[in-house]
């Protein structure tokens, strides 16, 4: 995540000073060196700019349904956060035929994109309170609840508004050193679950192939998540409209 190789360094520098690798200005390059392990083939007749959100959103947030939290039919959930890891949350829940799958954003104009792939129903976080819909539209709490932002009160937020024997699953990042508190009676009189989800518990072997065959087969949609295209001279665009809250995904086209 530092943005090191193994060892700690970096290869390339600028006036004395480290150029980054991983998430970093490396990864605005239009070639990368990568290790043999990390270079996964597809199938030939893949588009590769759709391919390129599988490597990280459409892996984290599919991912964290079908392999961190292991969501069975017709359970229910929340997906706090309609960015671009929530939205694959809700059609990973889409996949799985979760029911109802409820999106939560402060952000209205996200929710034309969550109902597309998939939310049953939208909660404007900015007017209502999310853990009284959630509640209300479950009839006793969500089975699973997915934060996909890194804000501290949202995770407790998601925390509340399960039911019973409930899992949370955190995938945004706060700052560091935040700190979230809740009742524990809550924790162990009703059996509910905390739980981290990093990069949807991949296995980019196995997983990137299968993600390319979901799509190939309209199962999963990739190119709707797509808002907004860039060249790299508008990468300070596009990091504003992403900060902003402005697009779904963006994508850099070199």
């Amino acid at each position: 995540m530092m943005g090191g190789l193994f060892d700690g360094t970096t290869r390339m520098s600028l006036n004395g000073q480290p150029i980054y690798h991983y998430g970093h200005v490396a990864s605005y390059a239009s070639r990368s060196v990568v290790p043999a392990s990390c270079a996964i083939p597809i199938r030939n007749d893949m588009n590769l700019r759709t391919a390129a959100l599988i490597g990280c959103s459409v892996m984290t947030g599919v991912g964290a349904v079908l392999n961190t939290a292991q969501v069975p039919a017709g359970a229910s959930m929340a997906v706090f956060g309609v960015g671009g890891i929530g939205l694959n949350c809700i059609q990973g829940g889409a996949l799985v035929a979760a029911n109802p799958i409820i999106a939560v954003d402060v952000n209205k104009d996200k929710f034309e994109y969550a109902k597309q792939l998939g939310a049953t129903h939208c909660v404007d976080a900015s007017v209502d309170n999310p853990v009284e819909v959630v509640r209300d539209l479950t009839r006793r709490g969500a089975d699973y609840a997915f934060v996909a932002v890194g804000v501290a009160d949202v995770i407790k937020q998601a925390w509340e508004c399960l039911a019973p024997a409930g899992t949370n699953v955190l995938i945004g990042l706060p700052p560091t050193g935040s700190t979230v508190t809740f009742n524990t009676g809550s924790l162990q009189a009703n059996e509910k679950v905390m739980r981290g989800c990093k990069y949807g518990s991949a296995r980019p072997r196995d997983d990137f192939p299968r993600l390319v065959e979901l799509y190939m087969a309209g199962k999963l949609k990739i190119n709707e998540l797509i808002s907004h295209q860039y060249t790299i001279e508008e990468s300070n665009e596009a990091f504003r409209a992403l900060a902003a809250g402005e697009v779904a995904r963006g994508i850099i086209v070199f």
